[in-house]
């Protein structure tokens, strides 16, 4: 019996060690963590930021406008996914400050016409051409 435990004993140990390799393959490394909510949700917020500048980039509108200053839809997309996710988010926090429809050259062109209009009911005296 001593004899048969002294042959086993070996063939059982190499068994065991060879049976254990793939599931140490498998094994996760011990430098790496579990995943956290936190940076699930920041990739998440991420990705959100991102597809907002391409909806707004996707638009006919600012798609002619690139067009016109010389810039291809291919450049602007790979651009977007050049982005850290820090300038994403900035860039998606600035999208959503911007007033809807107005610039700054709509703003003088509503006051040039307020005060023309003004001026022809004689109201200001800003023009001198409206006499």
């Amino acid at each position: 019996m001593k004899r048969l435990t002294r042959l086993l004993s070996p063939l059982l140990i190499l068994a065991l060690v060879v049976g254990s390799l793939p599931a140490m393959a498998a094994a996760p490394a011990a430098g790496q963590d579990l995943v956290g909510t936190t940076s699930v949700l920041d990739a998440q917020t991420s990705q959100q930021d991102r597809d907002k500048i391409r909806r707004v980039l996707a638009r006919e509108d600012v798609q002619q406008q690139l067009l016109l200053q010389g810039v291809s839809p291919s450049e602007v997309e790979n651009r977007v996914a050049a982005l850290s996710d820090a300038e994403a988010s900035q860039m998606a926090d600035r999208l959503d400050q911007m007033p809807a429809g107005a610039s700054v050259v709509g703003a003088l062109f509503a006051v040039f016409i307020i005060l023309l209009v003004t001026d022809i009911l004689g109201l200001t005296d800003v023009y001198p051409f409206t006499r």
